[in-house]
């Protein structure tokens, strides 16, 4: 499985790289908010172009922020014909279904369709249903990406379970008073994904799934064994994966009974590897 850094800050993403396990970065408008906020005065497109470049040779989606077809497109447009000369790394986030209304808009699968056909790679967005995943591969999305922690704090709250956002939610589901608490058959954010993969793999649809709103080291173990090609994670949670205090335990043993007679390697002549 493929880890992206959900993050538009660049120190973070800087170190993230430095680790060498980093295979791409996904953006939205939350994160670039936060990213202007830290730094008054920012220069977006300078900003944008030294991620492109600390990312070179790994995809960078960059999110339109229209939510009718002709915006979409334009949007899309322009981001990839401004940035993607930068590093050849582009990929334009559309939500599969941009209306803020109870009222579902096509525009955002009929862009997706429209901007894949002129060669642009597409990240659809905002998935919260194996069906939505359906529709924006059938429009030729690169990326899918299924809102898990999303979907887990939706069941939590239409149920009245405390929580807090970091809280393991079972992938099998909650059950309460026999029955198991879903979201129209959907039981968990990791079943959500699990559906998309299966829904994927059955009719041979190219497009990968990229689980997001992932908050916590199990859910991003649960998402690689239902099969996700990419899991997205914010910094804080890709560097919670080398967490056990086990881990720890053994560091400090092992510091504690270095001799002297050991140490002394190290501090002669360092031979050339």
């Amino acid at each position: 499985m493929k880890i992206f850094i959900d993050s538009a800050d660049i120190d973070e993403i800087k170190e993230a790289y430095k680790g060498g396990i980093i295979d791409g970065i996904t953006t939205n408008p939350s994160l670039i908010k936060k990213a202007v906020d830290r730094r008054p005065g920012l220069n977006m497109k300078e900003y944008i172009e030294q991620i492109l470049l600390i990312a070179n040779g790994t995809p960078v989606s960059l999110e339109v922020i229209g939510n009718a077809y002709e915006d979409i497109v334009k949007e899309g447009k322009i981001l990839f014909n401004m940035f993607n000369p930068i590093a050849g790394n582009v990929i334009v986030k559309v939500p599969v279904n941009p209306a803020i209304t109870d009222v579902p808009s096509y525009d955002g699968i009929a862009a997706i369709k429209y901007l894949t056909k002129t060669g642009i790679p597409i990240n659809a967005t905002l998935v919260f249903t194996p069906e939505q995943a359906l529709l924006a591969a059938k429009a030729g999305a690169v990326f899918v990406s299924p809102f898990a922690g999303r979907i887990d704090d939706f069941i939590r709250e239409e149920n009245k379970l405390a929580y807090d956002k970091t809280d393991y939610y079972p992938s099998d589901g909650w059950d309460s008073s026999n029955l198991k608490l879903d979201d129209n058959g959907v039981v968990s954010g990791i079943d959500l994904v699990s559906q998309c993969v299966e829904i994927f793999r059955e009719h041979e649809l190219p497009s990968e799934v990229l689980a997001a709103s992932l908050r916590n080291p199990r859910q991003v173990r649960e998402a690689a064994l239902v099969g996700a090609d990419i899991a997205t994670l914010p910094f804080s949670v890709i560097k919670s994966l080398l967490y056990h205090f086990k881990t720890k335990e053994g560091m400090q043993n092992f510091i504690k009974d270095i001799v002297p007679e050991y140490t002394a390697l190290f501090k002669g002549k360092v031979l050339e590897i």
